[in-house]
Parts: structure tokens; C-alpha cells; sequence
């Protein structure tokens, strides 16, 4: 795992200073800090920062190939390498080191633009071809790995793993996009088809971008895209077997380090399914790392004790104090783009606990999006057998106006919080799931806009890209597009993101077998029975471990990791709570009606409602905007 960072001049290949380059890639230490190297020739310049995993000695970045032709600076890890290595060894490629960088030199060399299709693994890379005078930027399937770009005002093209790669150079601007805001309020972070700054993208997930030096920047080009929309027949037996069968591969192929490794435990299903296989495929124990709360009602470190005792693991757990909200500026850092998942901080914990023990620890993540583990999954695909039968013409009107009238209940019982259900309902599907999705809705952003931020909106919702997303998706039902959109959308712009970013902060390598592309296209085909049976998600997952796992740790409710906002917001930060409508840098953008946001504090410092996810979100907006130097 390391950062990697460049300036690519389209038009005129310019001179690249390379110390240019070189403090955009020192930005990155946290990400590699075993190594550094910086190359510059005409009109380009690639920078990297090393975590040696495999090949520790060998494999310096930026590599060149044996004929000098290609360049290249990667991060990541390509699992199928050394299948890679003896097939390209049959075509006559001879390799001086041990790694898979340079595997993808000879696959380039050998195979073009097709050779993304035969790397199995997280990746995002930027490779010069001298002979085409040409960059390529290529990104895995689905997003594990980022990569900013941004262009510049001298006619190049910048780009770096994280943004604060991309700050490093005096030519970015620093102006906010007012589009972004309101993608970040909608969904608490900003997702990768936008970013906070104007002239800053993100390459998508499973796409690459060739630049030349004789032609303005091209459009991405998607390599790759899930499938929902073709089935897989088969048994429940047969496709029990096979699941595990790739399980059994993706946790294999992701267990290779010349460095100790491990896997975070929470003592979910997921989480537990991977230590399971892990232990299955180790002679020795495997170290696993689990974070607690002093407060037992979050706390559910006794079912990780009790996985770690199953399978013998040589398990570490630390308890984290729920007033420990010391870090809240750390977090903002981390991420550089404002990021409201409460949950960043016990993942930055647990990391830190795995980083004292291993190089590399395995996740749980992608099990949810790919096999309907969300309960907003298991209630829109109920949702939409109600659409199904009730005609829109009927459900609009009578779910509709039901909804407006129904107070927004967050401290009462889950039954009477109906407000969003009979919304959704009221709405389409792509509607009504984007509804369940987000955190706050368009009518309710809408009342917290001054009037001249309104304008500069100008008609924009952040909830037309996600619907377009479900609409367009290649799905036969509701809930394939559910997924999908979860897939290509919510993955990589919250869960990828919040665990690359915590990870990379501590020099740790996260490994998610869950999202092995195979498992994924697995997944897709199922039919929808076996993924929600009743009222049970990831239902052909949790049949396939019961082989492995107890019923208590299959099928409880699932909880993940929480964070006790509400209470910070009450007390040690009611302070900031108050000043984001008075005296912080949010409140000088203009951007939000202060007498809004300064009800909305009071209202949760005195516990007449619970607004702190809202709060959170403002919070971490601000923190960021500090941390880039934006005012508005």
C-alpha cells in the first residue's frame, strides 16, 4: 500500500520540477512511509511513498521497465501477480524483482489496456508509455483504491492518492464547489463523482483516463461495470458450495505478505466469516483485533471473544472511552473532504490497535452491499412489492400526504418513526431508496440554505445522481438497483473511503476479500430469495457460515461500530455546536441561515430533539473548511 502523486502537462510537454512533485508525494508519508522516490522526464513527473508488503527489499517506485519504455508509481496489491509473472514468463518477459509492480509493467507491455481486465486485486496507478508519449490513470473495479486529478491553470493534469497530495501544488485553487455542499449534506460525505474544490474529480471506480501530451484531457473510460441483470440457476446446495468456494479464494489470495498480518474482528458476520477462513487456511493462529466501548449498550466485544475462542486466534482488544471525542480534529484531517460518518473514529481506533501488531489486516467490508445485508435493503425490496400493487397514482397522494403530516419521531420506538417509510413509499423506487439512503432530504436542506446560496444552487439535488444511478442500472428489480447504486455509489464515497483513510493514517494495509470482483459478479446473479428471505438479508451468506459461525453471531440484529455523538453535542461540544451559527468558518461562508442553524443547536443541547447527526455533519464541514483554508 502507498501514495502516489504527478503533473502531467497536456499540450506542450513543459519542464516538471521535481521538487514540485516531491512535495506532493512527501504530503502522503502516513501512506508509505518506508520509502520515497520521485522521476521526472519531458512534460511529466510521478512521485510515490512505499508501505513495503511484498518484495520488502525489492520493487522501488517509481519503476521503470527493463527497456525503459513505461514508468509507472502503483498503489495497492494485485493478488493473481504470480499467476501473472508465469504466464507473462511463457511469452518471453524477464523480471528483476520479486513484486507486482512490476507485473503490471509486462502486462501493459504485453496486453495494453486490456491488462486492467486480468488484474485481480485493489489498485490505483499512473503509467508512462514514452513510446505513446501518453499517462494512463487506471482505478480498480470498485474504488478500493482513490485517485484525485485536477487541472491546472499551466495546462497540466495533477493527481494524487488523497487531496492533500493535491493542496501541496501552488496552482490548485482553493474555491468550494457549492454543488458539493449539498452532495455532502444529502449523504454526510462528498461522493466520488464530485469533489469539495471546483477543478478537482476523482477518477471512478473501474475506469481509467489516458492523457497525452498532444491532446486536452479525455474523458474517463469505464473498463469495468456489475451485472444484475442476468440470473444463476441452481440449488440452494450448489450455490452454497460455490460461494464458498470463492470466499475460500478471495480470503486465500489476500493472506499473501512478506509482513505480519491479521484481520479486524468485530464479531459481526461479516468480519467473523473472514477470520474463519482465515483460520481454516493458516497453520498458525490468526491476530485479530477488536475495539469495545466502557458503555455496554455499544459495546459487543463478547462476540468477538467468543469467534476469537472459537477458532484459537491470537486476539487483541482494547476499550475505547465513549467521551473520547479528542480526535474530532484528527479525523477532519485525515479525510481533507468534510466526512460525517461517526463511525471514522472507533474504524481510526481499531486500525491503530492492528497497526501495534501486524502490516496488513483483513476486512469484513463489501458483504453488505453485495448480498443485501442493510436493513434498508430488506425495506425497499418490501417497499417495492407494495409499489407493485398499489398503483402510483394512489400512492402518491395517500403516502404523501400522510408523510408531511407525520412528525419526524427519532426518539420514539422504530415502529412509529414512520415518516421516511411513507415518504419512500410515496416516491418511485429510485426515489424512495435514495430516501432511505440519505441523511438529510432535499425539503429539509432546502429550509437550512441562506437565499443567495439558493441561487447559487440553482435547481441543483444531490439526489439526481443517485436516482439516475438506479434507473440506468443493468438490474431486473428493485432491489438489484438498490445494490447496484449501493455498489457503485454509497461503497466507494463512505465505507472504501473511511477505511483507506484511517487505515493509511496509521501506515496499515486494509484487505478486503468480501470484494473480490468474482464474489461480486457471484453475488449479482443470485436470485433475490437467496439474498432476503423474510426479513433476513445476505441470507445465502449467513446459510453458506453456519457451517463455521454460531446462530447468535449469524442472525442477531446487526449493530456496527457507534459512536455516542448525541451526548458530545449535549456537552463537551456544545460550545461548537453553538458556534457553527455564529462564530466558526461555516458561519461566515453564508452558506446556511444562522437563526436555523443556531435553533437547531439549542434544540439538541437541551434535549428537545436529537439533531446530532445533522450537528455532526455541520461540525465536520467546518472542521474541514479550517483544515483547506475555505471561507466560502
Amino acid at each position: 500500500m502507498c501514495g502516489i502523486a504527478g503533473i502531467f502537462h497536456c499540450g506542450t510537454p513543459k519542464p516538471v520540477d521535481p521538487e514540485r512533485v516531491a512535495r506532493m508525494s512527501d504530503a502522503l508519508a502516513h501512506r508509505g512511509p518506508d520509502g520515497s522516490g520521485v522521476w521526472t522526464g519531458p512534460g511529466v513527473g510521478l512521485g510515490h511513498r512505499r508501505l513495503s508488503i511484498i518484495d520488502i527489499e525489492g520493487s522501488p517506485q517509481p519503476m521503470h521497465s527493463a527497456d525503459g519504455r513505461t514508468t509507472i508509481v502503483f498503489n495497492g496489491e494485485i493478488y493473481n501477480f504470480r499467476e501473472l509473472r508465469r504466464e507473462l514468463e511463457g511469452q518471453g518477459a524477464q523480471f528483476r524483482t520479486d513484486g507486482d509492480t512490476e507485473v503490471i509493467l509486462a502486462a501493459w507491455s504485453r496486453w495494453g489496456i486490456d491488462c486492467l481486465n486480468r488484474l485481480h486485486g485493489m489498485f490505483a496507478f499512473a503509467l508512462y508509455d514514452a513510446h505513446r508519449r501518453e499517462l494512463v490513470l487506471a482505478r480498480d473495479r470498485l474504488g478500493v483504491k482513490p485517485l484525485f486529478t485536477a487541472q491546472l491553470s499551466d495546462g497540466s493534469v495533477a493527481f494524487a492518492s488523497e487531496l492533500k497530495g493535491l493542496l501541496a501544488h501552488p496552482l490548485l485553487r482553493r474555491e468550494a464547489d457549492p454543488h458539493a455542499i449539498d452532495d455532502y449534506l444529502a449523504w454526510g460525505y462528498v461522493p466520488d463523482h464530485r469533489s469539495i474544490l471546483k477543478g478537482v474529480g476523482k477518477l471512478p471506480a473501474g475506469h481509467y483516463q489516458i492523457l497525452r501530451h498532444d491532446a486536452p484531457p479525455a474523458a474517463p473510460v469505464q473498463w469495468w461495470d456489475i451485472d444484475f441483470s442476468r440470473r444463476r440457476g441452481g440449488s440452494t446446495a450448489d450455490l452454497s458450495a460455490e460461494l464458498l468456494h470463492h470466499m475460500r479464494e478471495a480470503v486465500r489470495s489476500r493472506m499473501i505478505a512478506d509482513v505480519p498480518l491479521g484481520a479486524f474482528l468485530s464479531g459481526g458476520v461479516d468480519s467473523s466469516a473472514v477470520v474463519a477462513l482465515m483460520a481454516e487456511s493458516s497453520a498458525d493462529p490468526v491476530t485479530t483485533c477488536s475495539i469495545g466501548f466502557d458503555v455496554a449498550a455499544l459495546d459487543e466485544t463478547q462476540y468477538a471473544e467468543k469467534v476469537a475462542r472459537l477458532f484459537a486466534t491470537d486476539h487483541h482488544a482494547r476499550s475505547v472511552d465513549p467521551d473520547d471525542f479528542s480526535a474530532v480534529d484528527r479525523i477532519a484531517g485525515m479525510f481533507d473532504e468534510p466526512f460525517a460518518d461517526a463511525s471514522a473514529l472507533p474504524t481510526w481506533r481499531v486500525c491503530q490497535l492492528a497497526r501495534e501488531n501486524v502490516t496488513v489486516a483483513l476486512s469484513g467490508d463489501g458483504a453488505d452491499e453485495a448480498f443485501a445485508g442493510y436493513r434498508r435493503q430488506v425495506f425497499h425490496a418490501r417497499e417495492e412489492q407494495a409499489r407493485g400493487i398499489i398503483p402510483g397514482g394512489l400512492r402518491g397522494p395517500l403516502f404523501g400526504g400522510l408523510g408531511a403530516i407525520w412528525p419526524k419521531a427519532d426518539w420514539a420506538p422504530r415502529p412509529l418513526r414512520a415518516k421516511t417509510t411513507l415518504l419512500s413509499l410515496a416516491a418511485d423506487g429510485a426515489d424512495g431508496y435514495a430516501r432511505a439512503v440519505g441523511v438529510v432530504p432535499p425539503e429539509a436542506r432546502e429550509r437550512l440554505y441562506s437565499d443567495r446560496f439558493g441561487r447559487e444552487l440553482d435547481g441543483y439535488r444531490a439526489e439526481d445522481a443517485f436516482t439516475r444511478l438506479m434507473r440506468e442500472a443493468p438490474a431486473r428489480n428493485g432491489l438489484d438497483r438498490a445494490q447496484y447504486a449501493d455498489l457503485k455509489f454509497w461503497l466507494p464515497g463512505d465505507i472504501l473511503t473511511k477505511v483507506d483513510r484511517t487505515s493509511m493514517n496509521v501506515g496499515l494495509e486494509a484487505r478486503e476479500p468480501l470484494l473480490d470482483h468474482r464474489l461480486i459478479e457471484f453475488a449479482a446473479g443470485l436470485p433475490q430469495r437467496q439474498r432476503i428471505r423474510g426479513r433476513q438479508g445476505k441470507w445465502l451468506l449467513k446459510h453458506t457460515m453456519r457451517r463455521y459461525l454460531p446462530d447468535d453471531v449469524l442472525f442477531r440484529p446487526k449493530q456496527g461500530f457507534v459512536t455516542p455523538i448525541a451526548q458530545w453535542l449535549r456537552g463537551p461540544l456544545a460550545g461548537d455546536a453553538r458556534a457553527i451559527a455564529t462564530g466558526a468558518r461555516l458561519a461566515r461562508t453564508g452558506w446556511f441561515d444562522p437563526e436555523r442553524l443556531s435553533r437547531i443547536a439549542e434544540s439538541h443541547i437541551s434535549g428537545r430533539s436529537d439533531n446530532s447527526r445533522l450537528l455532526w455533519q455541520l461540525l465536520m464541514l467546518d472542521r474541514s473548511l479550517d483544515n483547506l483554508g475555505i471561507s466560502g
